[in-house]
């Protein structure tokens, strides 16, 4: 590896995405313009029929965003004041942001520190009287272990929701994310695999009552129209973002191949530069497929390394620097540092490194020799 490599390397490059898709993706919009239905309608429903074809399940409701398929889906489920909800420490804000919003608790635990996802085993010791669901998280595009769940959450009655923001087309024993739990919930940020032109959502389930009212639900709990059965909210995906999804669906799985390319491309030019005794690199367990929205490293002195691959022009980003347990809002729950060793080690060394679809070799080879010189300065 050289450190005369100093190629420029966005941490997501979405043009490259776009470009080649521009004239398909103009021709939609124009379509859902011409039409002049611009929430909800047959854009919306074609989409929900072929994210439901995709991911193999019976329902795929399409909500305003990711944050708003977990918002929905507490609601669908009655969580509100006295409640727990438990989940991982280490995600994204949305997924306990939304359990606090309901007027529910959110219950932490670790997460393992090999996969960063949630550690089942600390699961059941959680659980209580008031527990009224699980909320594993499928970070970066790996799987929970979610075996393990499912068991515990038949003993206990407790249903699952799945925070799949990150992980559509990621499997775990030949199981689509999102498909496992009782509900299982998408984002279409523009950052995701699958991503809109805005923002987007959707919520996947097999369970028809659950279906019916996450509708309502979306649609202020208005059924017929301007009758209210219940308090919902507006969780609609309008027409345009519909539009741009369905012409960028049937890329999704060579898009994901790409990623898994780069990957292992990362691999291998890790290996070749000797640095696979200075950075830890992902691990994807024999019994999932990892679609890697995110490629997370760990590596020693962070900020150091962080500031040369700026300097080179490197994109990079930290997912996430804080836990849950550790955020300002939530410290009337009584957590202090310690109390969940893995999630803020891995909040202390975590970097994503850029892994788009279109990312090239020289690009991988830039990020790598960057790389190390930080770390063999």
């Amino acid at each position: 590896m050289t450190s005369a490599i100093r190629t420029p390397v966005k941490l997501l490059d979405l043009e490259a995405q776009y470009q080649p898709l521009r004239a398909e993706i103009l021709a939609a919009i124009t379509r859902v313009c011409d039409s002049q239905r611009f929430i909800l309608g047959p854009e919306v429903d074609a989409l929900e029929r072929e994210l439901s074809a995709y991911l193999g399940v019976a329902h795929a409701v399409s909500v305003s965003s990711g944050t708003d398929a977990l918002l929905a889906s507490f609601m669908a489920l009655g969580i509100g004041a006295g409640d727990e909800v438990i989940t991982s420490t280490f995600s994204f804000f949305a997924t306990a942001g939304c359990v606090a919003r309901v007027g529910a608790t959110p219950v932490f635990v670790d997460i393992d520190p090999v996969t960063y996802n949630l550690d089942p085993a600390l699961v059941q010791r959680a659980i209580t009287p008031r527990t009224r669901a699980i909320v594993p998280v499928h970070l970066y595009g790996l799987c929970v272990d979610m075996d393990p769940l499912l068991a515990v959450a038949r003993e206990k009655g407790i249903p699952i929701v799945e925070d799949a923001a990150q992980a559509i087309g990621a499997t775990y024993q030949s199981r689509q994310a999102g498909t496992i739990g009782a509900i299982g919930c998408f984002s279409f940020f523009p950052s995701k695999n699958l991503g809109a032109f805005g923002e987007g959502g959707l919520i996947a389930t097999s369970d028809s009552t659950l279906a019916s009212e996450i509708k309502l639900l979306r649609n202020h709990g208005a059924e017929p129209k301007y009758f209210h059965k219940r308090i919902g909210g507006n969780f609609r995906l309008d027409a345009l973002q519909a539009a741009v999804l369905r012409v960028k669906l049937p890329h999704l799985e060579r898009w994901t191949s790409m990623r898994q390319r780069n990957a292992e491309r990362y691999k291998t030019l890790f290996e070749d530069a000797g640095l696979t005794d200075r950075v830890t690199l992902p691990t994807t367990p024999s019994d999932r497929r990892h679609i890697f929205n995110q490629y997370v490293i760990r590596v020693a002195e962070r900020g150091h390394v962080r500031r040369v691959l700026d300097d080179r022009g490197i994109g990079t980003e930290i997912y996430y620097p804080v836990p849950f347990h550790l955020q300002e809002c939530f410290s009337s729950l009584g957590h202090r540092r310690g109390d969940f060793p893995n999630a803020e080690a891995a909040a202390d060394s975590v970097l994503a490194l850029p892994i788009y679809p279109e990312l090239t070799m020289e690009q991988q080879r830039a990020v790598v020799g960057a790389l190390a010189d930080a770390v063999k300065n």
